[in-house]
């Protein structure tokens, strides 16, 4: 409104000259601009002696800064739709390539639904290890009725088989039959006669060609090798263990059938173990397979929600190209006053949001965003997000670096609780304090400070926190697990040589790692930046690394990177008590806000709470604050005399 083009327009259209005829400056044309505190309207006045002049400048700015806002509404309009219409092919493609990679990995591992799965799993090695007891039950119950059988049979276990079903060849039974004839008249010739007589020693020969013929017809039957497992040690098998009873028979027939029973067990356990086997070594690569898939979902998940952001934000810009109007309009013009007054005055609504800011200067014009969906107010942070607010950080700004003599000169003076002591900014971060021991029965000890995007003061948030935490009496150790961008060892003038990367991977020792502060605050900085941060947090290691800490401080606090760039805070929250996200009003959109929230959400991370940092205190209601606006007034006036080196807004 301020601005010289629009000032110009006014001093041609109303031919507005100074004392010499020449065409008014438009810098001595004092055009008076004014917010109402909580309102989306600009109050716009101008001072003139002459009634009908003062009414008339102030509906020419007024006019012309409507034509110029619907003009440079329509042109940013235009620039965002261009450039969104190049980013959504891109996303596009990346969405259909994350879609893609979750396709090949479940098709690769022939994954459908894996908590499933694993249930599956389990239920069969629990039957099959039910089966195999019952099947080694069985077996043992066959060993004992062999071991009996063959005990009846007085035979070796290999012989029971093989001898009876020689028992059972006719021809090996003829043989045997023409045998006993010749040693029946063997007998009754050795009665008779001596050993010499021709007839004792023709039947003897008689019986040593049936003997030959019987071990022939054996060999044929069961061949070298069983005629050998058979024989053993003797030459021949003795005719007489070829000549069963009816009971032997059954027996012999009854104890193949176990020897056949115990083979089918064996080979069945066996099958049952082999089976085991697969089954647990799928299960054992399920947890793997959950992470790589869960990876996978994320991914897709961020590319499906940028691609949809992209689509409807290019909707609106659609909608809002085919649109005349701006998002400003005039409420009441300025009528010429019937008594002089120090100023005439019209009202400007903006639409579209909130109030976003007023830039005063000389060549800079005051037009709101249509597009905007920042996050604008702490109420409107509260709602979106539905968590309870813990706390509130009051907007400042560091003027001087001066620092405390017990922090050193080296700490940044944005850690205001170490470096300027009994302020606003220091009460506020005790309240902090307060209400984490308030919210809940069991003590919060490990604590994540994540937030949706970078600027939102995350970093110095969880400095300051450590530090009040530290104030108190507790052992506090900082960490941080920034090792995209990390901040902590700026913010403590610290080495980041070596540090949490590096006690992960096992390069150091965590007790010549830490950075000791002060008598009961450490710092634990990034490290060396590895290639794959989010392998090293979520890891096994860093779990065992978290149960360390816990032994050796009273409060552990991590510093993360911002959810929409990676999963690293939300991975990290489901190992500790649980999480802070910070929002900064104004600089996270409702896009980050809804990525993060689905992220915290899907992880099942415990969420302790809000913090709002940078709040514009002259534009919140007393209720938010503990001090009243005048004593945090006289508060900020006090701190600037004692240290020089803040300036508060």
């Amino acid at each position: 409104m301020k601005s010289k083009p629009i000032l110009k327009q006014v001093i041609d259209t109303l031919g507005l000259t100074d004392k010499k005829g020449n065409p008014l400056d438009p810098d001595s044309l004092k055009i008076n601009v004014k917010p109402t505190v909580g309102t989306d309207i600009l109050e716009v006045s101008y001072t003139s002696n002459k009634p009908e002049l003062a009414a008339s400048v102030v509906n020419q700015v007024m006019r012309f800064y409507v034509a110029n806002n619907v003009q440079s509404n329509r042109t940013e309009v235009f620039a965002a739709g261009d450039f969104i219409k190049k980013q959504l092919p891109y996303s596009r493609t990346e969405l259909e390539s994350a879609a893609e990679a979750l396709r090949q990995f479940k098709i690769r591992y022939k994954i459908i639904n894996l908590p499933q799965e694993a249930n599956a799993a389990i239920e069969n090695i629990a039957k099959i290890d039910e089966e195999t007891n019952h099947t080694r039950a069985a077996l043992a119950d066959v060993n004992a009725q062999e071991a009996q059988v063959r005990s009846q049979l007085n035979l070796a276990g290999e012989e029971t088989v093989e001898i009876t079903s020689l028992s059972q060849i006719p021809g090996v039974q003829e043989v045997l039959s023409e045998m006993q004839k010749v040693q029946s008249q063997l007998a009754t010739a050795r009665a008779r006669y001596t050993e010499s007589h021709p007839s004792v020693t023709f039947l003897k020969n008689q019986e040593a060609s049936l003997n030959s013929l019987l071990q022939q017809r054996i060999e044929e039957v069961l061949g070298a090798k069983g005629k050998e497992r058979v024989l053993g040690t003797q030459q021949n098998i003795p005719p007489g263990k070829l000549q069963m009873g009816d009971l032997k028979k059954n027996l012999a027939a009854q104890f193949a059938q176990l020897q056949s029973q115990r083979q089918g067990l064996l080979s069945r356990i066996q099958a049952l173990s082999n089976l085991r086997v697969t089954f647990k070594q799928r299960l054992d690569l399920l947890p793997n397979y959950e992470k790589k898939q869960g990876d996978l979902d994320r991914q897709l998940s961020v590319a499906q929600k940028n691609y949809e952001n992209l689509a409807t934000r290019l909707q609106e810009i659609q909608v809002a190209e085919r649109q005349t109007t701006g998002n400003a309009k005039v409420i009441q013009l300025a009528s010429v006053p019937e008594k002089p007054v120090l100023a005439k005055k019209t009202l400007i609504l903006v639409g579209g949001g909130v109030f976003v800011g007023l830039v005063i200067g000389v060549a800079t014009a005051f037009f709101v965003d249509l597009i905007d969906s920042s996050l604008k107010t702490v109420k409107e942070a509260e709602a979106f997000f539905g968590y309870r607010m813990l706390g509130l950080i009051p907007k400042f700004e560091s003027k001087i670096s001066t620092f405390t003599k017990l922090m050193g000169d080296r700490v940044s003076p944005r850690i205001i609780v170490a470096t300027s002591p009994r302020t606003v900014i220091h009460e506020a971060y005790q309240m902090l304090h307060a209400n984490l021991k308030f919210i809940s029965h069991k003590k919060v000890r490990t604590i994540v400070v994540a937030s949706s995007v970078a600027g939102e003061g995350k970093s110095e948030v969880s400095a300051n926190l450590a530090a009040v935490l530290a104030q108190v009496g507790s052992q506090v150790l900082l960490v941080d697990a920034d090792m995209y961008q990390p901040s902590q060892h700026h913010l403590w003038g610290l080495i980041n040589s070596v540090g949490l990367s590096n006690v992960i991977v096992g390069q150091n020792e965590f007790s010549h790692t830490v950075q000791v502060v002060t008598q009961n605050l450490s710092v634990l900085t990034a490290g060396v930046q590895p290639p794959n941060p989010h392998a090293l947090i979520d890891s096994e290691r860093m779990k065992s690394l978290i149960e360390m800490f816990s032994d050796s401080f009273d409060y552990i606090v991590f510093d993360t990177p911002p959810l929409v760039d990676t999963a690293d805070a939300a991975v990290l929250g489901k190992m500790v008590d649980g999480v802070l996200l910070v929002v900064r009003p104004g600089i996270v959109d409702s896009a980050s806000a809804t990525t993060a929230k689905s992220l915290l959400e899907r992880s099942e991370a415990k969420i302790l709470g809000m913090i709002a940092n940078g709040v514009n205190v002259k534009k919140k209601p007393n209720s938010y604050f503990y001090y009243s606006k005048e004593q945090m007034s006289q508060d900020f006036v006090k701190t600037e005399i004692r240290n020089e080196q803040w300036v508060y807004k």
